[in-house]
């Protein structure tokens, strides 16, 4: 009878207890990443950031610390000295290296935010896989390839999930959960609460192409683009009538260029490719046109708009 009641207790115990994250280990240093270190630091976890490329990390670097002070002058109106308490004390939560080796073996959470490429993606966790702690959990921040894709490369599907966060991180309140049939409850309830310590509101959703958010805007995009490829109506007139009649802060076309059409044609290409048939996920003549000179958007100065 003992051995039963130990059993139940075991068991209780693997569903109820969740594990205590307290450091995080960030991969990739671009935009995203650092984003993620930063509101990680101010949330008092120890922040390792990761990139192989020096130059991509001291700009990291550079535009957290830039950031953190101006959330701290912000925060202390007039008072120099708190501000500058507030900011040295967050940094310190913040170390950055080019190599992953050491902070995996200490690590909480994983969470990648390299290159949108499957091959490089598996390579990569099938390294952290042998270097991690069993009760690591890995996610991936990835917008578009699936999670499944990604895990099976690891022996740790139990503890694997998506946790993407929308650009810039620090603003955007949302980071999707996506979990698969193979992640444990204790992983979700652990990343839900995590989430929430970070001042920010989760949703979960299952391992579909694009998960909540953009399962249902890129068709949205491209649908745009499609109505102006066909002369329906102008740009200008389609983001108008979005912006004042569904009362979107920005028009679609004007979106596709603060995303990147680079990313847009990327996550369009690879649903293409994996569901051919479906007019949602259709290439664009448009789109590829734009991408191919260079035009890419926001970040180039020029994509569906000129931007000085």
């Amino acid at each position: 009878m003992i051995g039963m009641m130990q059993l139940i207790n075991l068991a209780h115990k693997r569903y109820c207890h969740h594990m205590k994250i307290k450091n995080v280990l960030i991969i990739g240093g671009g935009l995203m990443g650092s984003g993620i270190a930063q509101v990680n630091a101010i949330a008092g976890y120890n922040v390792t950031l990761v990139d192989q490329n020096k130059n991509i990390l001291d700009t990291s670097k550079e535009r957290v610390l830039k950031n953190i002070s101006k959330l701290a002058l912000k925060k202390y109106t007039g008072d120099s000295v708190k501000a500058n308490i507030f900011c040295k004390e967050k940094m310190e939560y913040l170390t950055f290296i080019e190599s992953h080796d050491q902070a995996a073996k200490k690590s909480d959470l994983i969470i990648e935010a390299i290159v949108e490429n499957i091959e490089n993606k598996q390579k990569l966790f099938a390294n952290l896989d042998q270097l991690a702690p069993k009760q690591t959990i890995f996610t991936s921040n990835t917008s578009s390839l699936p999670i499944k894709d990604i895990a099976r490369v690891t022996n740790r599907e139990e503890n694997f999930a998506g946790l993407h966060f929308f650009n810039p991180v620090p603003i955007m309140k949302l980071v999707e959960i996506i979990y698969l049939d193979s992640t444990s409850k204790e992983t979700i309830k652990t990343l839900t609460d995590y989430v929430k310590s970070l001042d920010k509101h989760s949703v979960r959703c299952k391992d579909t192409p694009g998960f909540i958010v953009n399962h249902l805007l890129i068709p949205y995009l491209i649908q745009a683009v499609q109505m102006y490829e066909r002369g329906d109506a102008s740009k200008e007139d389609i983001d108008s009538a979005m912006k004042l009649g569904a009362g979107y802060p920005m028009g679609p076309f004007e979106l596709l260029d603060f995303i990147g059409l680079d990313t847009t044609k990327f996550i369009l290409d690879g649903w293409h490719k994996k569901f051919p048939n479906n007019p949602l996920f259709a290439k664009s003549k448009i789109l590829e046109k734009l991408v191919n000179e260079k035009k890419l958007g926001k970040k180039s100065g020029a994509g569906f708009y000129e931007y000085k």
